[in-house]
């Protein structure tokens, strides 16, 4: 593949980072990647490449052993894991994209004169850059790898310990660690580092596309959040709260970027777009069919509580905030410190009346209709939870808007008003009946102390002067190789180094970025046995 200078939009997007002198397995017979020039190569072919890479990674494959919400449950079919997870968002930002890729076909019709409609979504996503299914599928595939063991759990504990212990003020965010493991910790077997993907595809894993200290120091007097990209958060000292590239891999970021001109900075291109609303879409509804089969909804709950904000919206709107929050366990001040955060952050998309709406329909749809007969694992069962998830997916795919100018919280690629409020709900759903439950705290406090004493075990391991040599091979080039980055850092692009930037400091630095990739490459399972082995236990 040529490596050098992008020409034409089209050509940019199939840009890779390296020169590539070996043929790819992933090629068609025939195709010599080092001899010919980017123009002449279907953009389909590199496309599928990219995929096919992502498949084949064992960072894909380890999917398989992180938990997604909640594990096994021994009760009807296997539940859903990171791997299964990202498989179905994958599905669904295929079906998103092909419709896109169909508008911009018929566009391309009208200018090439052989047709007389023209279509003005078509007409957007071609001056945005464009929409590829293979390129959405693949970012699909690609948006989840850089979560530890034991998925959010575990990125909250290592952001923790990597600020507050391991000295390294950036932190770790599965995003970021998404994106490095793309383009710098998995490996061709080349002389080069990552899996050196087309530029498109690069950019659509970029959900966030900043860095943490991007936005250290931004007041919210200066930009207050409802004026923020989503994800951003608050933070003036710490800065993002989610970003899509650690400073050692700005490069990237801003190289993959570079391909979208028509992109505005902060924003996701096209591809991206649908990847995070498929994930979006997934999340909602497919880990609904999950906590339907453990039996860990309970129908009378979950009705109570959105039945309850139904009948009693009009006392709660008037109630301080700080009295729903001292009862939010009574039924319907969740919901409605819900909607207050909602109308605080989103005000550009919420409207009550939309709210309330939605709120009807999940607690028919869910509440007296999925949880009104409890899962027993046998057919009838089983076509109820099928039937909800097929229903609710083809409800959102097709209730899509496309922006050429989207709200600075909002993307290209969005949910129309109705929908978007639908999906606030079922995540709801997720948090208050499912995540927040307290008989899930012992289990996750003990994975919480696994995931902190593996990372702060193996900078013991390596600040030992007698033994650190028997560190684990791969965990001790990770090293080398970090910390080389972290000094070139500061050589060329000091103003991204956060805190401390003596030589010792940048040492520690390396170390601990390298300790991050180490455990956060593990999956549950090899989590909890290296854990085992490395405390004597």
């Amino acid at each position: 593949m040529n490596a050098s200078a992008p020409g034409t939009l089209s050509e940019s997007r199939l840009h890779r980072r390296h020169v590539e002198h070996e043929s790819s397995q992933h090629r068609s017979a025939g195709t010599d990647d080092a001899d010919v020039p980017a123009a002449h190569i279907p953009a389909a072919q590199e496309f599928r490449i990219d995929l096919e890479r992502i498949r084949f990674s064992s960072y894909f494959a380890r999917l398989s052993d992180v938990t997604q919400v909640v594990p096994q449950s021994g009760v009807g079919p296997v539940m859903h894991n990171r791997l299964t997870h990202s498989l179905k968002v994958s599905a669904v930002a295929r079906v998103i994209a092909a419709q896109l890729a169909g508008q911009v076909a018929a566009h391309s019709a009208f200018t090439r004169g052989e047709s007389d409609t023209d279509d003005a979504v078509g007409a957007i996503v071609t001056r945005l850059g464009g929409c590829d299914t293979v390129v959405a599928q693949s970012a699909a595939h690609a948006h989840d790898l850089g979560h530890p063991p034991f998925g959010h759990l575990g990125e909250r504990v290592l952001d923790r310990v990597a600020r507050e212990q391991l000295g390294l003020a950036e932190g770790f965010e599965g995003n970021a660690q998404s994106f490095r493991i793309l383009t710098q910790l998995d490996t061709l077997g080349r002389d080069f580092p990552g899996l050196n993907l087309t530029a498109a595809t690069r950019a659509a894993t970029l959900k966030y596309p900043w860095t943490r200290a991007a936005w250290i120091g931004v007041s919210t007097d200066e930009q207050p959040v409802a004026e923020r990209p989503r994800g951003v958060g608050a933070d003036m000292r710490d800065g993002a709260e989610k970003f899509s590239a650690y400073a050692l891999d700005i490069a990237e970021m801003e190289t993959a970027l570079a391909a979208f001109p028509g992109i505005a900075p902060g924003a996701q291109t096209v591809e991206c777009a649908v990847m995070d609303l498929a994930d979006d879409i997934a999340y909602a509804v497919h880990d609904l069919d999950d906590f339907a089969r453990a039996g860990v909804l309970q129908q009378s709950a979950v009705a109570g509580e959105l039945r309850a904000w139904l009948a009693g919206a009009d006392t709660f709107a008037v109630l301080e905030w700080p009295v729903l929050e001292a009862s939010w366990r009574a039924p319907g001040h969740s919901l409605e410190l819900l909607w207050r955060r909602i109308q605080l952050k989103d005000a550009w998309i919420a409207d009550r009346a939309a709210f309330r709406a939605a709120v009807a329909r999940v607690a028919e749809e869910v509440a007296e209709s999925l949880l009104a007969t409890p899962y027993d694992g046998g057919i009838d069962s089983e076509r109820a939870v099928s039937g909800f998830t097929r229903r609710w997916i083809d409800h959102l795919r097709t209730s899509i808007v496309v922006e050429e100018r989207p709200h600075v919280r909002s993307g290209h690629v969005r949910l129309d008003q109705r929908a978007w409020h639908e999906v606030m709900v079922l995540k709801f759903v997720h948090a208050h009946f499912v995540l927040e439950r307290p008989e899930l705290g012992q289990t996750q406090r003990g994975q919480a102390r696994i995931v902190a004493d593996l990372a702060l075990g193996f900078e013991a391991w390596l600040t030992d002067d007698v033994d650190a040599g028997r560190a684990p091979r791969r965990l001790l080039e990770w090293v080398d190789e970090a910390t080389a980055a972290t000094f070139a850092l500061r050589r060329d692009r000091p103003e991204l180094v956060i805190g401390a930037a003596d030589d010792a400091a940048l040492r520690r630095q390396g170390r601990a970025r390298a300790i991050l990739d180490y455990v956060a490459a593990l999956s549950d399972q090899q989590a909890i046995t290296t854990h085992r082995d490395l405390m004597g236990r």
